[in-house]
Formats: structure tokens, sequence, C-alpha cells
């Protein structure tokens, strides 16, 4: 069973969706006991960093996803949440991975970064992205971007080089919305339920 995040920053309808399209058990829910008794957690997210942040800690949330082993994906702010710290409203983040989100430059591009893109480098030795190369279209929504580091498995190039999909020990994240990225995304989210299954059975 998969567990969607409900924090009231979720895209959830259509994350749901997603996962009714790959024939995956899921529940959406906020409540600890039924996290705990999920196999994987999708953390999706729109909007502002920091009031996402508040409504985590309104329920708790940002301590149980700092202290879960099981396996978590980020879903565009759900992912950006997992760093440090945003430019965005100068928030903090959930600091699971090292690293601020920056705004992209707006005198360079019309920003946000909106509509589809490819992947400019794939560390195809991880599980989530071993599917892909640079050739795969995902579909973005972004003002505000993580920084390519270690911890990047797949970057995206929009006014400058950024982290399209990082991981880091039990934590993955996708800067694009899987749930609208067509086939490529429903592969990428099929890599993740093969990963969770993997690890529960």
């Amino acid at each position: 069973m998969i567990a969607i995040i409900n924090y009231e920053a979720g895209n959830l309808a259509s994350v749901s969706n997603a996962l009714k399209r790959l024939n995956e058990p899921h529940i959406i829910t906020n409540n600890p006991d039924e996290l705990n008794d999920s196999d994987g957690i999708i953390f999706p997210g729109v909007g502002h960093a920091e009031p996402a942040m508040a409504s985590l800690k309104k329920n708790s949330l940002d301590q149980w996803l700092k202290k879960t082993n099981k396996p978590v994906l980020g879903i565009c702010l759900g992912m950006q949440l997992l760093y440090e710290s945003s430019e965005e409203g100068d928030s903090e983040g959930l600091g699971i991975i090292p690293g601020r989100l920056r705004k992209f430059d707006s005198s360079k591009e019309k920003v946000p970064h909106m509509g589809w893109n490819t992947f400019t480098d794939v560390d195809d030795s991880h599980p989530l992205v071993s599917s892909f190369n640079t050739s795969e279209y995902f579909y973005y929504v972004h003002s505000y971007f993580a920084p390519v580091n270690k911890y990047t498995l797949a970057s995206c190039c929009y006014i400058q080089d950024f982290t399209a999909v990082v991981s880091k020990d039990n934590y993955m994240g996708a800067q694009f919305h899987p749930e609208k990225s067509g086939k490529a995304g429903a592969l990428l989210l099929q890599n993740f339920l093969s990963y969770v299954h993997s690890g529960s059975e």
C-alpha cells in the first residue's frame, strides 16, 4: 500500500489518478499510524514553501518525514521541501538533503519554468531513473530550483542547470510532475513502486 501525504498543499487528485492507472492500491492520509502501515510514501506539493511547511508542522508530519525509513518520493514542492531552505519566503525545509532553493533569474527567461523539458544528465545506476536517458520529456511548473550536488540523479537546464531528480538514503524527489508527464512520468512512478515493493517483500 502506498500512502499519499495530505497536508493541504499537494496535487492529490492527479497523483491518485496516476496510481489508479498503474493499478496501485493507495490511500490519501495525514494520519501517522496509516503512514506507518504503508510500504512507501508519495509526498506531493504545489504552491508556496512557507505555508506548506506550516501545514506539515500542524500535524507533526515534518517530524514523521524526518524520521521515517520508508521510501519517500517528493514531487515538485514536495521534493523542494526535502532540502534545508528556500529563498521563497526565506523558508526552512525539512533539512534531509543539503542545499538551498533559489529563484530562477527572470531577467533571462520567463519565470516560472513551465512546460516540457528533458534531462541534461542522468545517473542511471539508481533504479528510479535507470530506464531513462536525455531523450524523454517531463512536465515542469516551478519558479525555484534545487542546486546540482552529489545527491542529484538527473539534471535539467532552464536558464541554468538544476536538479530534476534527487536521492539521499530512502528519500527521492522529482522536480517535474510525473503524474502529468505521460508515459515517461508513469514509468518513473512505476520505477518508484518497484523499488518500494522490492524492499517490502
